[in-house]
This record gives structure tokens, C-alpha cells and sequence, in this order.
């Protein structure tokens, strides 16, 4: 991928920028330049997402948490050292764990609704706890009196004791961190709503009375006879306007409010809006304000649902990243320092290189690479993709870009969040294959968005790496991604890291 050696810039101060350049376009515009757009203090999708998985963090340290309290009270319990107990004097303190663990989850407390108070989410959970104290001292003295000599008793009630206050504690600190997230709004999905109809003036007014769902603004295809607002929110422009709008990124859902009975302009506006990676619901006529926000809004703090729950699956693959890369950073440490001063002894300029491309959601992010190309030669905008023997590569460039050593760097991408190890490549905003924009080629083109870019991905290590000739390469790797978008799991991922070094070390063809 060509190379930019623009400044950093930091991201709020980007996001700002950007928006406050967006907006003197739209000036120009009319209608489209309506309504506020605020960045600079707007949580995006990702980082909206990001919150969404605290319950799963939650849960993590209650479980360490009362594992870490067992361990403390047995060795208390056990002066000879925690391998001189037996399984039966073990066995209280696990049970009151699983006990504890079980009816936390079987009772939705990791759930974090509206519908349940904070006093009554903590009723529950001293509830649970209570429980769970029970069970581990009622074993404890059921094998006390059966092996006086044993020490599981006193265990036991060290455990009981230490549980209830410490998940209790936990449990107000989690409701205090789900309380502030609500107040910055940060857990109210952001909607964009396409339509100009009754009912999406409904569905509107019934938000900004329950106050759970946060309308960023309106759109209607039909613009000459829409209404400058909505029940108090901008019409932002028409569908086409949507299509390219700087808030996409922040959005969680586009809402399709449009008469059931114009069956061949809704079936024209969702085929238009499907290219989008936003999800899309459809609103029909019978459902109520009311109960169309229920649909919308009911997303509590990431419900643990089971294995194909979403959150759980965003979870599992981040917990992966901060893993496997912190591991793979340190290791790959000596080998980057090697290949800065390779590359300051080998150009003038300087050792990094950053690009803006489009990560989740269309977010823009700044990626890292080391530079490959002469400094003067840079690209932010890919608008000439690299070719065999490209002159503006140099020396060292091209040895890290056949070994990809360049793509290093992207680790630091990965720890932030904004990036995962494996998932589809992020592409150059604006990049072009021939004459015109990649993103044009293939109607599907940002669905590959609907999830993290990675470092390494399915296409990659099926041959559809490096520059993109023409459409027919193009729609190939968006298909090798949105297949990948579909079937991610953590032992996909696992076999493609597997695979990654030496499938990219043997292929000699492929242009990089």
C-alpha cells in the first residue's frame, strides 16, 4: 500500500477538524448542512461497542475475583499449604463460587437493563451472594461433622464472609461506571432515521419522551416536500446524502420510517441503504411509537446470551488481541528496532509512516506502518498503487514489504483498539483501482466494515494481498472478506495467524 509520512494528528483534533471541513462544504449545500454533528464529544460506533462489552469485562473479575477469595481463605485455612488439602475440603468453597457465578448470570444481573433499579439490581445480588454463603458453610459443616479434622469449615465461612462484600462492592462499582455511560449517553443507540412520514415523527417524539434512544437526524428521498425538521430534528438531506454523510460512523442503526404501501420505493431504499455496513431496520405502519422504540431501544449492557451472541463473540476476539498482541509486541521488539535503524540508515525521512483508512463502521483511523518508499514519494490516498520494480520504494523498503515486516507497526493499532489481528485489510480512503475508486466497483464494498480491519485476514492468506488491478480483483476480496465477516471465530482466527507467516513468506508473486 503506498506510503504517507503526513504528521499525526490526534484523533479528537482529527475528528474536529474533519467535521468543521465537512461542514463548510455542506454550507454550500443547503438543506444537508442542517443540524448539529458534534465529534469531538460523540462516541463512535467502536467505542460505543466497546462499552457494550463491560459486562463481559464485569463478569471476567467477579469470577477472578471469588476464585482469587477461595484460594486466599483455603491458604488461610491450610497451614501446611493449599497441595496438603483434599478435594472434599476444597469442595464448599467451589460450590459457593459456582453457586454465586451461576445465579448471577441465570438471573440477568449482568444484563444492567433499565428495567431493574440499582437497589433492586443490588437487592439481587446480596440476594445471590447470601445464597451462596449458604451453600459453602452448610457444606463446610455437613464434612465437619462427618472429618472434624478437616479444615473445610473454617474455610468456608472466610469465603462466605469475603464474597458478600466483595460482589457487593464490585456490583456498586459496576452500576456507578453503567450510570455515568447512560448520562453521556454513551449506552442509548444512535439512530438516523429515512423518512419524513407520521410515523417516523411518532417513533421520534416517543424517543425524546423515554429519553433511551438518541435520533441524530432525518433523511428523505423525497427532499423538495419534506419538512425543514421532525419533531424538532434536522432533515439532513436525502437518501444519497446518507450514503456519504461524516456521521455514518456514529451511527448504531438506520431506521427505514416510509408507508408500507409504496412497496417499490421502500424495496429501491433499502437495496441502496443495504450498501451501507450500518445494520437497517424497517418500521411498519402497525407498530406504535412505543413499540417500535421497544425493538430499537431494548439493547441492555451486552446480555450474555450464549455462544452466538454478538457481544460475547466482539469480546472473545478483543480479549484475543490484547492477549496475543502484547505477547507478539514484545517479541517482536528487537526485530522493529532493527528495522527502524535500517530504515534511518537507509533514507532521509522518517521511520514511520501513517495513513488514513477506513476502519469499523467506515470510523477513520490513522494506521501504522514503517516507511517503505521515499519520502517524498508518499501517497496518502493510494491513488497509485504500488507496481513491480515501483521506483519510489527503496532498498530496505523492499525487503520489509516482501517479508511485510512494514505492517509491524499496526500492533500499536491493535492495542488501541482500533484495529484486530485478524479481520479484513484496511484500505486508503479514496484509493483507486485504474481510474476510479475501489469503493465503487463492488455494490457490497462496505460491508467489510462491519468489523475490525485487521492485520492478517482470510483474503490475504487466500492470495488477494497487495494492489488491486481491476474490478474482478476488487470483488474478489471483498468476497474472501465479507466470507470471513460471516464465519469469524476464535479458532478461525487462530488458524489464520497460524498460517499467515508462512503463506506470506512463500508467495514471491504477489506484489507488496
Amino acid at each position: 500500500m503506498p506510503d504517507c509520512a503526513s504528521p499525526l494528528i490526534d484523533a479528537p483534533a482529527a475528528r474536529t477538524g474533519a467535521a468543521q471541513a465537512a461542514a463548510s462544504k455542506d454550507a454550500a449545500q443547503g438543506r444537508a448542512a442542517r443540524g448539529p454533528f458534534r465529534p469531538d464529544v460523540w462516541l463512535n460506533a467502536r467505542q460505543r461497542s466497546g462499552v457494550r462489552l463491560a459486562a463481559h469485562y464485569f463478569r471476567a473479575t467477579d469470577v477472578l475475583a471469588l476464585a482469587g477469595l477461595g484460594v486466599a481463605a483455603l491458604g488461610m485455612a491450610a497451614p501446611d499449604g493449599l497441595l496438603s488439602l483434599s478435594l472434599a475440603e476444597a469442595a464448599p468453597t467451589a460450590a459457593g463460587a459456582a453457586t454465586v457465578l451461576g445465579l448471577l448470570r441465570g438471573l440477568g444481573l449482568y444484563r444492567f437493563g433499565r428495567e431493574r433499579s440499582a437497589a433492586r439490581h443490588m437487592a439481587a445480588v446480596l440476594g445471590v451472594t447470601l445464597s451462596g454463603a449458604v451453600v459453602a458453610t452448610g457444606l463446610g459443616l455437613l464434612l465437619d461433622r462427618q472429618a472434624p479434622d478437616r479444615q473445610s469449615l473454617d474455610a468456608a465461612i472466610a469465603w462466605a464472609i469475603g464474597a458478600v462484600a466483595l460482589i457487593a462492592g464490585l456490583h456498586a462499582l459496576w452500576l456507578s461506571f453503567v450510570a455515568r455511560w447512560r448520562r453521556q449517553g454513551a449506552l442509548a443507540p444512535n439512530i438516523v432515521i429515512v423518512g419524513t412520514t407520521k410515523h417516523a415523527e411518532a417513533v421520534i417524539r416517543s424517543a425524546l419522551e423515554r429519553r433511551d434512544l438518541n435520533v441524530l437526524g432525518v433523511f428523505d428521498d423525497r427532499l423538495s416536500r419534506s419538512p425543514d425538521r421532525v419533531a424538532g430534528v434536522p432533515v439532513l438531506g436525502d437518501a444519497e446524502a446518507l450514503l456519504n454523510h461524516r456521521m455514518t460512523p456514529y451511527v448504531d442503526r438506520i431506521v427505514l420510517a416510509i408507508d408500507a404501501q409504496g412497496g417499490s420505493r421502500v424495496r429501491e431504499l433499502t437495496r441502496r441503504l443495504e450498501t451501507l455496513p450500518n445494520p437497517l431496520t424497517v418500521l411498519v405502519d402497525s407498530e406504535t411509537g412505543d413499540a417500535a422504540l421497544e425493538r430499537l431501544a431494548s439493547a441492555p449492557l451486552a446480555p450474555l446470551e450464549g455462544p452466538q451472541d454478538p457481544d460475547r463473540r466482539a469480546f472473545n476476539k478483543r480479549l484475543q488481541d490484547l492477549l496475543i498482541g502484547a505477547a507478539a509486541l514484545v517479541a517482536a521488539a528487537p526485530i522493529m528496532a532493527l528495522t527502524a535503524l535500517a530504515i534511518r540508515l537507509d533514507s532521509p525521512g522518517p521511520i514511520f509512516f501513517r495513513q488514513r483508512r477506513h476502519g469499523f463502521n467506515q470510523e477513520e483511523i490513522v494506521v501504522w506502518k514503517f516507511r517503505s518508499m521515499r519520502h517524498e514519494a508518499a501517497d496518502a490516498t493510494a491513488s497509485r498503487q504500488v507496481s513491480a520494480g515501483d521506483d519510489r520504494v527503496t532498498r530496505v523498503g523492499r525487503f520489509i514489504r516482501a517479508t511485510s515486516l512494514d505492517e509491524l507497526p499496526q500492533l500499536f493499532n491493535v492495542m488501541t483498539g482500533e484495529m484486530s489481528l485478524v479481520g479484513p485489510r484496511p484500505h486508503a480512503i479514496g484509493m483507486k483501482t485504474g481510474e476510479t475508486e475501489s469503493a465503487r466497483l463492488v455494490a457490497e464494498y462496505a460491508h467489510r466494515h462491519r468489523i475490525k480491519p485487521g492485520m492478517t485476514g482470510w483474503a490475504a492468506v487466500k492470495g488477494s494481498r497487495g494492489p488491486l488491478h481491476d474490478a474482478t480483483d476488487v470483488r474478489r476480496r471483498v468476497q474472501l472478506d465479507l466470507d470471513y465477516v460471516e464465519r469469524q471465530s476464535l479458532w478461525l482466527d487462530l488458524r489464520i495467524l497460524l498460517v499467515t507467516l508462512p503463506v506470506l513468506l512463500g508467495d514471491r508473486a504477489a506484489v507488496r
